[in-house]
Order: C-alpha cells, then sequence, then structure tokens
C-alpha cells in the first residue's frame, strides 16, 4: 500500500524509545520521524541528540565522528561546521514544548503543517507516543488518595489524552499507537472508568472535538488477543486486559506489564492486525553480564578505592560472621568470598567506560541490537554513591539471592544485626522488599523513575560489587541501544530511563504496524 518511508509523529516522547523503535526498523527505511514532542527539557536534549544521530546516519556517516566525540567527551558541543546543518534539521524535528499549552500547541500544529501538512488522510503516517501516567499509575493514585483536597476531575493529567486525540482527529493518521501505565484500565473519574471514555473518544474524535467536518473513526486493536473496539460498540463488553503487553514474553528482560492501543483508521481496516509473537526469556544477566565490573561510590565519606575495599571488605566479613551465628552458613560463605574480591573493584566508572573484549551477549540477535561497532566505550555507566550501611544491605541481600534466587524480605529475613534500615514502621510489613535484588535469572522488574530516588529496588546481583545498576545497566534493560547516550545528570538520566518504552519492544509492534499497511 506505501511504496516509501512511512512519515511518524511521536509525542510526550520522553528521551524516545517508542520512536527508536519504529525509526530503527529496516535502518530507518521503513519510518521515520518527522516530529517529536517532549517537554522536559534535559529528557528533550537526548531526544534531540538521538535525532541529531539518525539523520547523520542516514545522510551524512562520516558526520558520526562528531556524535561519537561528544558521547565520549572529547568535544563540548555535538556538531562541528561540518555537521550543523544536520543538529539544525534535528532541532525541526525535536520540539521543547508542553502540549495542552496555547503556545506549545501553536508550535506542534506549525510542525506538523509544515512537515506533514493538513493532507494526512491523503498521505497516510502513524502518531506515536504515551500520554503523561502519572494520574492513572497505581502509586500515583494511592499518593493523590490520601490527599483530602485531591480531585481527579480537577486533575489536568487525567485528560492529557485529548492532546493526543487532537492530533488524531485534526490530521487523521492511518494508525496511532498510545502506550501508558496499566492503572489507566481501572482509574475512575465522576465515577466511571477512564479508560471506556479514552476507548470511545479514541473510536470516534469527534466525541470530544464535535466542531468540523470529516471526522476519523478507528478500530482500536490489542496486539495479543484477538480483540477490537469501534465506534458504537459498548467499551463494557471489552475485556481491557486484553490490551496489556508483558514486555518479558517478547524478548525484553523485564517485566513491564504496559497498556498498548493500536488504532487503525476505517478506511484502512480491511485485513486483520497480525499479533506481537512470543519470544525466548532473556534474563538479567544475559544483557548486564558483560559490562565491567564496578564499585559503588561512598556518600558521607572518604570516596577512595583503598578506602572502599577496606570498609566494605571488612564490613562484609562483620556481615559474613553474623550469617554463621544466625545459621545462613550458606550466605555467609558468599558474604566471606565477595569481602576478598571488592579490590578487583577499584573503578566506579564514568561517563564513558572502556569496552572489554568480552562485550558479547552471546545472542546474535541482542548483539546485533545493543552493539555499535564504531563505539569502543560504555555510555553512561557510572555507579552512584551509596551510605556504607546501605552498601551492607546490598551485600547481604545479594549474597541471600544468590542462593535462594529472591531478594530477602523484610524485617524477618533482613534479621541480622545492623541491617534494619531506621524506619519505625520498618516491621510493620509494608516494606517487605524495600531492598529488592535484580536476580541474574529472569527478567528485571519494572524498570520505573524511582530509580532516579535510591537504589533499593534495583539492587546488583554480585555481592561483591554490592551497588545498584547504572543508568547503563537499566537502560539495557530497557533494550535501549548501547549508543543511545543519555543526556543530563545521573538522576535525571535515571528518570529518563525508567519512563521509557523499551525500544525493542517498539520495534516488534512497527514491523505489525508496517506488514499491516503493506499488504
Amino acid at each position: 500500500m506505501i511504496q516509501s518511508s512511512i512519515p511518524v509523529i511521536d509525542l510526550f516522547a520522553g528521551p524516545g524509545g517508542l520512536g527508536e523503535g519504529f525509526s530503527s526498523l529496516n535502518n530507518g527505511k521503513s519510518f521515520h520521524i518527522i516530529v517529536s514532542a517532549e517537554k522536559d527539557p534535559v529528557a528533550h536534549e537526548t531526544l534531540l541528540l538521538r535525532a541529531f544521530y539518525r539523520l547523520l546516519k542516514n545522510s551524512n556517516k562520516q558526520g558520526l565522528s562528531d556524535y561519537y566525540a561528544f558521547c565520549k567527551g572529547e568535544t563540548l558541543k555535538p556538531y562541528s561546521d561540518q555537521t550543523k546543518d544536520i543538529w539544525e534539521q534535528a532541532k525541526e524535528e525535536a520540539l521543547c514544548i508542553e502540549l495542552g499549552t496555547e503556545a506549545g500547541n501553536a508550535i506542534l500544529d506549525q510542525a506538523i503543517q509544515r512537515r506533514l501538512g493538513d493532507s494526512g488522510i491523503l498521505k497516510p503516517w502513524i502518531l506515536i507516543g504515551g500520554p503523561p501516567c502519572q494520574a492513572y499509575s497505581l502509586v500515583g493514585r494511592a499518593r493523590n488518595k490520601g490527599n483530602a483536597e485531591y480531585s481527579a476531575e480537577a486533575d489536568h493529567r487525567n485528560f492529557l489524552y485529548k492532546e493526543y486525540l487532537r492530533i488524531i482527529n485534526r490530521y487523521k493518521p492511518a494508525m496511532f499507537v498510545m502506550e501508558n501505565v496499566k492503572g489507566m484500565l481501572s482509574a475512575k473519574v465522576n465515577g466511571g472508568k477512564i479508560f471506556n471514555e479514552i476507548l470511545q473518544d479514541l473510536a470516534s474524535p469527534d466525541r470530544a472535538f464535535p466542531e468540523g467536518t470529516e471526522h476519523p473513526s478507528y478500530r482500536i486493536h490489542s496486539l495479543n488477543a484477538e480483540q477490537s473496539f469501534k465506534a458504537g460498540d459498548d467499551p463494557a463488553r471489552v475485556d481491557p486486559n486484553t490490551f496489556i503487553i508483558r514486555a518479558e514474553d517478547y524478548g525484553i528482560p523485564q517485566a513491564r506489564h504496559r497498556v498498548i492501543l493500536i488504532g487503525i483508521r476505517e478506511d484502512f481496516a480491511t485485513t486483520n492486525l497480525s499479533l506481537l509473537q512470543k519470544k525466548e526469556q532473556i534474563n538479567v544477566e544475559d544483557v548486564i553480564d558483560t559490562l565491567p565490573p564496578l564499585r559503588s561510590r561512598l556518600s558521607k565519606e572518604k570516596d577512595t578505592a583503598a578506602n572502599w575495599q577496606n570498609r566494605v571488605g571488612e564490613l562484609l566479613k562483620q556481615i559474613s560472621q553474623d550469617a554463621v551465628k544466625a545459621k545462613m552458613e550458606d550466605v555467609a560463605t558468599e558474604l566471606l568470598e565477595a569481602s576478598t574480591n571488592v579490590s578487583k573493584h577499584q573503578s566506579f566508572g564514568a561517563s564513558q567506560v572502556l569496552r572489554g573484549k568480552k562485550s558479547s551477549t552471546g545472542n546474535n540477535i541482542l548483539d546485533n541490537w545493543f552493539e555499535d561497532k564504531n563505539l569502543n566505550v560504555w555510555l553512561n555507566h557510572e555507579t552512584r554513591g551509596h551510605r556504607i550501611d546501605d552498601l551492607g544491605r546490598y551485600a547481604f541481600a545479594s549474597a541471600f539471592a544468590k542462593i535462594h534466587g529472591r531478594s530477602p524480605k523484610g524485617h524477618i529475613e533482613f534479621n541480622l544485626p545492623g541491617l534494619a534500615p531506621a524506619h519505625k514502621n520498618w516491621k510493620s510489613g509494608k516494606f517487605s522488599d524495600r531492598f529488592r535484588v535484580q536476580t541474574r535469572k529472569g527478567p528485571s522488574t519494572t524498570i520505573t523513575s524511582h530509580i532516579s530516588k535510591d537504589g533499593h529496588y534495583f539492587i546488583h546481583y554480585d555481592p561483591a560489587q554490592c551497588r545498584s545498576l547504572t543508568v547503563r545497566e537499566a537502560a539495557r534493560l530497557q533494550t535501549f541501544p548501547d549508543n543511545y547516550f543519555f543526556q543530563g545528570g545521573r538522576t535525571q538520566q535515571y528518570h529518563q530511563v525508567g519512563n521509557a518504552v523499551p525500544p525493542y519492544l517498539a520495534h516488534q509492534i512497527a514491523k505489525i504496524v508496517e506488514n499491516f499497511l503493506i499488504k
């Protein structure tokens, strides 16, 4: 049906995970992003840099040396005189705007009309994106429930999907892909399920935007079940759970469960949409075990390799002795061995760490996805600082997980001297998973933006490193390619990774979209 590369517009783009999946299909020959929009200025820096990389890769491969030099810290800006024109093109594509504001919407409309025109119905294109999810997430709703002044009806974040809907109604994409947290399925406004309203609005955008003429209508499809919803259908008869995609079922080394809705304009909906195909499980160790081991930083005391070796080595020996007294001999053995290995980990990393000779995962698909032979460093692989008492907890939890294949549970299993945190509700049972190890086997737990706060839920499985995951390790669990360089401070980098859509999952969705459109 479509002979050339298909235009894509990416809204609420974050650092660009969803767009990466589409733009990387067939090396950019299937889809190309013409406009992306993100309001966070730091995430936008990452989005802009990636747009620059793609444009260089497709039109000026020699200029990629500027990109790599910037990533490795050799230059202060990503472009040179020879590539500045490409940088300007990237700035036209990647916009830092807030959708839902008069100024932001005006800039977006101007960009779309400049790059696409008002004739979207004549020139098929794809809309992708995930409206902000804080108001739908279970954690966010629990927090709001404790606020007596909170009103779901007055929270504009519950209705930001209508900014996405406005673009659908006005520019009429052939298809759209909308992603959100599964809490969207149960969230309520005015006593009714917001998901039912969203389904009906997406199927018939004129419900929210009755003005004008020639309103498009869409069929909303699941990607893992033969279920669809069209204008006039009763949303109460739809099983919302069929729209949940379990990322770990599709080759993502992470248990990430998200709602993904595929909309097909009615005049295109002439055939069935293919479903995602299950893939072999990818374990945590498959994607992060080849990264060079690092020591954590020490916070609130002298941070040197020698001090870390002495302090952590003695701490692990003490916890090992306590574990023997508690008849946890296997854990004690692991901790004692780890105490002798801490001297091997002298580096806490940096914004770029040299790649070793053994960086392959052994999985050809993963290697082709992650690796860039032109890049000889690891980007964003730097540890954060931890208090010495937390390092003891991390080491104990990692040793316990190595023996039992799971993290220790709360005060009952975290019962050695000095391990209990100074928390008045520690023994209430509400914090049983306060310290969570990402075990070697199986997918990780969901990488969320909370990883930017502390590392307690994202502990590395190696007791000798006794630390939380680095940004690059988290990015690999999210399936970002190794040459994807995250901007901002480390906390901001974590936040971007946690909020993103796994690019390799998006890549598989893009393939389904392409196959549908070229039938």
